[in-house]
């Protein structure tokens, strides 16, 4: 039984459990309520942790202080998703309780646990039980339970993860949506997987496979020499000569004293010449010795320390840096949306930056934080324009420099949109706020998609393909004719009591067919003005908003 881990075994620990997760992605996706192929949870999970993977394969971890560091900041900047934030609030909890820690026991796991747990609670508005926090809280709690019993870490790591799964197991009956649904929470799942695949790394299993669709490392093109220290390096001159044969001693009388004064060496010789190549700190004293078998032909001495040192500047001005642009007016404005005519009416409205994403498609807090960085503007509004997207956006609020970030919480392209038309650069950021929230409540959204699989929800026995109707996110109806659901859209409160409606068609609806339904809708919704236009937006045949 393993008592305590390094940063070098708790590094792999993480590559591992990304490996695990990624190769459990659609086991986890299948796990949300609606059948909609949003594939948010294992899909963001993945790509967030997916992210501390690859960076942990470029570097050389000696303390778990330095490994969760790593492993919290990536996470951080890779963070998709509501689930994909709570991971990285987890982990970043994580990494300050080992902080100063070379490595850590089981009572140190136990500890860091907790403080994840505590960060992702203090970040979210309003905990919800049945949940990866309610999962990983009562996992953290047997964590500290079972160092008191056995202080090693693979014991601890075992309770935590065993614990985990009965609370898992009853996140169905805590949820009510889960309980209609008949799954548990796919958050919490995707957190056991993770600890799952750490503790099978502690154990020294192999690594899972990875899918066609898996974010693996590549190939590195050249030596990463980061993972080196220059104080490392043992022999510092590489010295490289041809010496003529003039005498007859023997070469192997050379190969003996070369070995003794340094490394790397490679000696050839033949009838006429010798041929050396030697790593030393002797330099003078190499070439003395070679002149006692001939006269020297060619020399080479390179410091190595000094080339380290240079490889080392270049590859720090070969990292990216933040291109932060300064401000030059007091309001800027960056949105996210899927599809190049949402894009397009985004950017009509005098949008700073546009974010490619939505559904299936959440982009990550670097995503966001990069347009913003871009934005030249004092004030930045945020338009998530996604409910999984706004905890994302929101964690670039401590990461803005010399800027103010303020994220609206749109949960929809048709609520971003109306926000942005309240928007005065004349007003105050209070009376700005106010006036785009106050948009964002009038305004109902429904949309048209499809059925990814089979499923049984609150009533409705829903097929695959069938097409279905939500209404602020919840399920409105399905039908095999999407044209009957329009019209039973069409006939809702909320439409016939609309004073403007637009409907945004997407990337699989033809001109036609969207003409089509503007025309039912404007026959069924007589009292309103509406808009047709082209969204271009994937996953949703139909955006419709009413106001």
């Amino acid at each position: 039984m393993r008592q305590t881990v390094d940063g070098a075994l708790f590094a792999q620990m993480v590559i591992h459990g990304a490996a695990s997760i990624s190769q459990s992605k659609q086991q986890i996706n299948e796990l949300n309520v609606f059948p909609v192929p949003d594939g948010d949870t294992g899909t963001n999970m993945s790509l967030t942790i997916g992210t501390a993977s690859a960076e942990l394969c470029k570097k050389s971890c000696t303390t778990v202080g330095d490994a969760a560091h790593i492993t919290a900041t990536a996470l951080l900047r890779g963070a998709r998703g509501n689930s994909g934030v709570i991971l990285s609030l987890i982990f970043r909890g994580f990494a300050k309780a080992v902080k100063d820690k070379e490595t850590i026991d089981g009572r140190d796991l136990a500890i860091a646990l907790d403080f994840g747990v505590a960060a992702a609670y203090k970040a979210v508005m309003k905990p919800a039980e049945g949940t990866i926090l309610t999962v990983s809280r009562l996992a953290a709690a047997q964590a500290a339970a079972a160092a008191r019993e056995d202080n090693s870490i693979e014991a601890v790591l075992d309770a935590a993860i065993q614990e985990g799964h009965a609370a898992l197991a009853d996140t169905i009956h805590q949820n009510p949506v889960l309980k209609k649904a008949g799954v548990v929470d796919a958050g919490g799942k995707g957190f056991l997987i993770i600890l799952q695949g750490m503790l099978d790394a502690l154990r020294g299993l192999p690594i899972p496979a990875g899918d066609e669709n898996q974010e693996v490392p590549q190939q590195k093109e050249k030596a990463n020499f980061e993972v080196f220290s220059t104080e490392a390096i043992k022999f510092g001159y590489c010295t490289e000569f041809i010496c003529a044969r003039d005498t007859k001693k023997d070469p192997e009388a050379l190969r003996g004293f070369l070995s003794a004064l340094g490394d790397s060496l490679v000696l050839v010789d033949d009838d006429e010449i010798i041929k050396v190549h030697v790593h030393t700190n002797h330099p003078g004293r190499v070439l003395e010795e070679a002149l006692t078998y001939g006269a020297l032909q060619t020399v080479k001495i390179e410091n190595m320390r000094n080339q380290h040192t240079e490889i080392l500047a270049e590859a720090e001005t070969e990292t990216p840096q933040r291109q932060i642009a300064p401000p030059e007016r007091k309001y800027g404005v960056v949105a996210v949306a899927a599809g190049a005519g949402l894009a397009d009416v985004f950017q009509d409205l005098g949008v700073d930056g546009i974010i490619s994403g939505g559904q299936t498609m959440n982009p990550s807090t670097e995503d966001i934080m990069r347009e913003i960085d871009k934005t030249p503007a004092e004030i930045i509004f945020v338009l998530p324009n996604n409910k999984n997207i706004i905890m994302a956006a929101e964690q670039c609020i401590p990461l803005a420099e010399g800027k103010k970030v303020v994220v609206l919480p749109t949960k929809t392209v048709p609520q971003g949109i109306s926000a942005l038309l309240m928007m005065d650069p004349d007003r105050s950021e209070e009376d700005n706020v106010a006036a785009m929230e106050e948009a964002i409540r009038k305004v109902h959204t429904s949309e048209i998609t499809y059925a990814a699989r089979d499923s049984d929800f609150d009533g409705f026995a829903i097929k695959q393909g069938d097409y279905l109707a939500l209404t602020e996110h919840q399920l409105f109806g399905t039908d095999q004719d999407i044209n009957t659901l329009l019209d039973r859209l069409a006939h809702a409160d909320t439409q016939q009591n609309a004073e403007f409606i637009n409907i945004f068609y997407g990337e699989d609806v033809s001109e036609a067919d969207a003409q089509n339904t503007l025309q039912r809708f404007q026959e069924i919704c007589p009292k309103a003005e509406i808009t047709l236009l082209s969204g271009g937006q994937p996953v949703y045949y139909y955006m419709i908003s009413a106001e």
